[in-house]
């Protein structure tokens, strides 16, 4: 019986389930792209593509010391041989790897046009790569059995499943991905507070998430900034999913002679420029935001980021800030979404987990690695103990060779005569005779020796787990010393910004009386008008001068070269009320708000409105009363006094005729005198003679102690040592009343202050105010001075902590 064409056409037409076809259809699919595509491997933090491209930039030796090649020549070797996926998913990937502001720490070398945070790459066929520094301990060990090795796509060559990794890529370079029904994002960290907290958890399985956060308090983002609010972080590090805000880096200054500017250094992540211009043009059309009259992008290659936001007259420059932050993307949320591969299966990991499993890995990879090194050590000892059998013997060892009729016989005949292994015969017949000398047995014992101390630091290694912790931390210590940098991005706990926007900042301001405050660190920042003394002790910090100013005038600013700076009141942060002393911890570095020439530094600020002269001295001896304000020029900045070549100014106070000016030298000289012997000048004036110095010797201190009341005055000294570094030694101290000093003439030598003990020949620091006083260390810390000692020529006591500054 025939059967036609459409019938034999039946036949082969199967019945099946539309929905289970789906289902196993879309169920592979997916798996693919979660575990093949997608998703980093919680081992190594590389996705697939990313693998591949560094072991075949590894297998291509395209090493930090070779020449770059381009990008399209690699992108075509991970398509053709590992990853047949299309080359625009490749050249992505080994984009983003070779990005700084992306990755923490860039595992590709780019020479070209990688892109920006506005812009994309340049083709693959411009652009040229190599693997970066970092990208060695990536994939070092690879050819000693430290990973399993898998087949390529079609089975002709094979890969590694992950690479040794021994940096903790995935916290450090983070990860972002998409797969099906689940994705990935995870922010960047500073290396060198990921390898502690992965030493730290090697040595204590048990610790807890706060101990680790010692040691990672936070991600670090390349661009740097700042992450405001540090709750969502620790939720993250727990659960694995958080939410935490990323903030631009400001600080207002004058931009031209007569505006004041807000400048951006650095941008949330992931934020170009661009972006924040085009949504800051939308607010302002939408009158969003007030008080900008311009912006300009200034970012180049040489002076990094710079983008300047101009402020129109008599705006509130912390309230716009406020504004700018909350409508435009200078403060952005980052969303912490910790998916990753662990043995095959996506799972949400927090930071301990995220730790462990890296540790884990790097303690197999140590332990295969110390295994291969073993079995290759005990098969080269083999051989060389053959070898010197040959070498002792080898008149008879030629002898058996000479006489026997082909190879096989005569690799029996010296496995029988010298009891030698099959291998170590093969391995005496293949010898070249050059090495058959006396030099060569010498040679041999010392590579016997060595061979059998690098197998019993092995088998030690393989023996203990507690060895094989100490090498996979040692390991970890070199990675961060090698590629680890400082942290970039500023961690707060919150700033009262939020509430600054929301209208309890006004957003123009009125011209009310404040005070400026400077501390010993050199923090400025200002407050209500509140009567304040230098002597009011700080949460953290003394003061070094405080000035009456008015919150839209100027103070000036004395500078070691003999120049005042005007600088506008408004620049110097704005403290919340206190009813206590006020903490400058949320004031501005005084350095940063000036443009100081070279060598230029800071002293102390004045007030502008204040009658009275200013007291001048300088390191050489000098002194000068500078006439009132009312006299100064109307320059942004001007020198306020003639200085000798070689001289400095090291200090400026007001000074009215009826206070007492005093000096303290290096050689612990302390003269006092009346203020009215020092006649007022003008700018240019070079002063006249203050202190007679002795040789070597040079003013440490100027104090202006108000009126005739010396009682409340104390005098401190801290001795030292010439020959030691200056802020490494303690030295001794000693806290004087004022009045134990006797006055005498200006110009003469002034009397002692201290008496310096063995090891001592000069004063490091010196300071004359009035009770309390406040030591403080570099970072701002209290210190903790001697008792008062009645003697004005007596020894100091020995302190225990370094004293950076009295106030």
């Amino acid at each position: 019986m025939r059967h036609s064409a459409a019938d034999e056409i039946e036949e082969k037409i199967v019945d099946i389930d539309v929905s289970t076809e789906m289902r196993t259809s879309f169920l592979e699919y997916s798996y693919s792209v979660i575990y093949s595509r997608a998703l980093p491997d919680a081992r190594d933090g590389l996705k697939p593509v990313q693998r591949r491209i560094l072991y075949q930039m590894d297998q291509m030796g395209l090493r930090p010391d070779k020449g770059h090649v381009k990008s399209s020549r690699v992108v075509g070797d991970v398509m053709g041989k590992l990853h047949p996926h299309g080359d625009v998913a490749i050249y992505d990937a080994t984009v983003r790897m070779a990005q700084d502001f992306t990755m923490r720490l860039p595992l590709v070398d780019g020479h070209g046009n990688f892109g920006s945070l506005d812009d994309g790459p340049a083709a693959a066929r411009y652009t040229e790569v190599r693997m970066a520094p970092s990208a060695l301990a990536m994939t070092t060990s690879l050819d000693e059995d430290v990973v399993d090795m898998v087949p390529n796509y079609d089975n002709t060559l094979t890969q590694p499943s992950v690479l040794p990794a021994a940096i903790p890529n995935l916290l450090v370079n983070g990860a972002s991905g998409i797969a099906v029904g689940m994705a990935t994002n995870m922010p960047p960290h500073n290396l060198v507070e990921v390898v502690a907290g992965a030493q730290h958890l090697l040595k204590h399985p048990e610790t807890g998430l706060d101990d680790l956060m010692r040691f990672i308090p936070g991600p670090d983002l390349p661009e740097g900034g700042k992450i405001v609010g540090l709750d969502p972080i620790r939720q993250a590090y727990e659960t694995g999913r958080g939410i935490f805000k990323t903030r631009a880096t400001a600080r207002i200054e004058n931009v031209t002679a007569r505006k004041k500017g807000i400048v951006f250094t650095e941008l949330p992540y992931l934020v170009g420029p661009e972006k924040v211009i085009e949504k800051l043009k939308d607010a302002i059309t939408s009158k969003k935001i007030s008080g900008v009259s311009g912006v300009h992008n200034l970012t180049d290659r040489h002076n990094g980021m710079r983008l300047v936001v101009e402020l129109k007259n008599g705006f509130n420059p912390e309230a716009v800030l406020a504004q700018l932050y909350r409508f435009t993307p200078l403060e952005d949320s980052f969303g912490i979404n910790n998916v990753a591969l662990v043995d095959g299966q996506p799972r949400t990991l927090g930071l301990k987990d995220l730790l462990q499993v890296f540790l884990d890995h790097r303690i197999n990879v140590v332990r295969r690695r110390s295994q291969f090194r073993l079995d290759k050590a005990t098969k080269d000892l083999h051989l060389v103990d053959g070898l010197l059998i040959a070498v002792l013997n080898i008149d008879e060892v030629i002898a058996v060779i000479r006489s026997s009729d082909d190879t096989a016989a005569a690799r029996s005949r010296l496995q029988q005569v010298f009891d030698l292994s099959e291998a170590q015969a093969d391995y005496i017949l293949e010898l070249r005779l050059r090495r058959l000398t006396k030099y060569s047995q010498i040679e041999l014992e010392k590579r016997r020796q060595e061979l059998l101390d690098q197998i019993a630091e092995l088998q030690k290694i393989l023996g203990s787990e507690e060895e094989l912790h100490r090498v996979v931390s040692t390991e970890l210590e070199e990675v961060a010393e090698s590629y680890g940098t400082p942290r970039r991005t500023v961690l707060m706990e919150s700033d009262g910004t939020e509430q600054a926007g929301k209208g309890a900042m006004p957003l123009e301001l009125a011209d009310d009386p404040c005070w400026v405050l400077l501390s010993t660190t050199g923090l400025i920042a200002r407050i209500a008008d509140t009567p304040v003394s230098t002597g009011d002790r700080a949460a953290h910090d003394g003061l070094t001068a405080a000035v009456p100013a008015t919150v839209r005038g100027q103070i000036g600013v004395v500078t070691n070269l003999g120049n005042l700076h005007r600088l506008d009141t408004l620049l110097a942060p704005a403290l919340p009320p206190t009813n206590s002393a006020p903490s400058l911890r949320g004031g501005a570095r005084l350095k940063d708000l000036l443009t100081l020439g070279n060598g230029e530094v800071p002293l102390t600020i004045v007030s502008l409105a204040d009658e009275s002269p200013i007291a001048l001295a300088t390191a050489k001896g000098r002194v000068k009363r500078l006439s009132t304000p009312q006299t100064y020029p109307n320059r942004e900045s001007f020198e306020v006094i003639t200085l000798a070549p070689g001289d400095s100014l090291i200090g400026a106070r007001p000074c009215k005729d009826s206070d007492t000016i005093v000096l303290v030298t290096s050689d612990a000289q302390l003269l006092r005198f009346s203020a009215e012997a020092v006649r007022p000048q003008g700018r240019t004036g070079q002063g006249i003679a203050g202190i007679r110095l002795g040789d070597a010797a040079r003013v440490l201190n100027l104090g202006v102690v108000p009126g005739d009341d010396l009682a409340g005055s104390m005098v401190v000294t801290i001795s030292g040592s010439t020959s030691a570094l200056p802020g490494t030694v303690a030295g001794s101290a000693k806290v004087t009343p004022l009045d134990r000093f006797p006055a005498k003439g200006r110009g003469t030598g002034g009397v002692r202050a201290q008496r310096f003990v063995r090891g001592e020949d000069c004063l490091q620091l010196a300071y004359v105010g009035q009770q309390p006083l406040r030591a403080m260390d570099s970072n701002g810390k209290p210190v903790d001075l001697p008792d008062i000692d009645e003697r004005r020529d007596a020894s100091g006591s020995g302190m225990t902590a370094i004293v950076h500054s009295v106030g």
